[in-house]
């Protein structure tokens, strides 16, 4: 059996956090990010919880990731 090739784009952007919860960043941090007020670029600064619904295709994606599945 040939070994699975990890996404290596989502592997980057996705990240294992305690009790095995996948973590990603916050969107829209890019660019053009003077127009929008310190309070809000303070509030995408941190890292989210993955929704459950969006678990079995990202461990699709990344099959050798340290996660008890």
């Amino acid at each position: 059996m040939p070994k699975m090739k990890t996404n290596r784009s989502v592997y980057k952007k996705f990240r294992v956090g305690g009790k095995n919860i996948l973590k990603r960043g916050r969107a829209n941090r890019s660019h053009n990010t003077a127009k929008r007020s310190p309070k809000r670029m303070r509030h995408l600064r941190g890292l989210v919880v993955v929704d459950k619904v969006d678990s079995p295709r990202l461990q699709r994606l990344l099959p050798y990731l340290k996660m008890s599945r």
